[in-house]
């Protein structure tokens, strides 16, 4: 449902636009704040509300939650992941539907250069540290909101447009539309994704009390 709204809700604002990119962009924007709050409202007591194979990964090998065995944690993960990534490709098909394209794209949207690699990077890095220190106390039950409104914030200070999610670059990937990203431009941006995720790891562990 999440790349359903990014997808849908571009393809939405660049129909209705007239061109204006900005326009279309905020559109987009506000769409996505919107899902993110009511996913993991509705989903965080089910699952945590994990939508990101990376924030997966940092709470089963450096923030693990729970006293599971790292053996049990790593099936978990790996069950996550594989739902992330089919979820993904599920909600870029089906905003294909309800828009009457076709189902099977590829985009042709090239997304290449060090700024945006380093802005892939500044992305994810905040969101990992935003949704760890949100699991402070006091701080856990404002998680929907906190990581909503980064996001929102981060599409529009990122010259990215704050993807911070490899499921969200593979179901992008697959829609030649306003969201798009070309697959020759996927594997840079979840390398600098992974990068910014070990930095946002690290930031947490500088602002716990000694």
């Amino acid at each position: 449902m999440l790349l359903c709204a990014v997808i849908g809700s571009g393809i939405m604002a660049d129909a209705l636009s007239g061109g204006n990119t900005g326009l279309a962009l905020l559109a987009n924007t506000l769409v996505t704040v919107f899902a993110l709050y009511v996913l993991i409202e509705v989903f965080g007591p089910v699952s945590g509300a994990h939508l990101n194979p990376l924030i997966t990964l940092v709470f089963t090998f450096f923030e693990p939650t729970n006293q599971q065995s790292r053996a049990q944690r790593v099936r978990i993960a790996a069950v996550f992941i594989a739902m992330q990534l089919a979820g993904a490709v599920a909600g870029a098909w089906l905003a294909h539907l309800m828009f009457d394209l076709p189902v099977l794209q590829a985009s042709a949207k090239l997304r290449a250069s060090p700024g945006l690699w380093v802005a892939e990077a500044v992305a994810t890095g905040g969101l990992i540290f935003v949704i760890l220190r949100s699991c402070a106390v006091g701080v856990h039950a404002k998680a929907s909101v906190l990581v909503a409104c980064y996001i929102g914030a981060a599409y529009w200070f990122t010259a990215s447009t704050s993807f911070a999610n490899p499921a969200a670059v593979l179901g992008r990937m697959l829609s030649d539309s306003f969201a798009g990203i070309a697959p020759a431009s996927a594997l840079a941006f979840v390398a600098a994704q992974c990068v910014g995720a070990l930095l946002g790891v690290a930031l947490n562990r500088a602002f716990k009390p000694t």
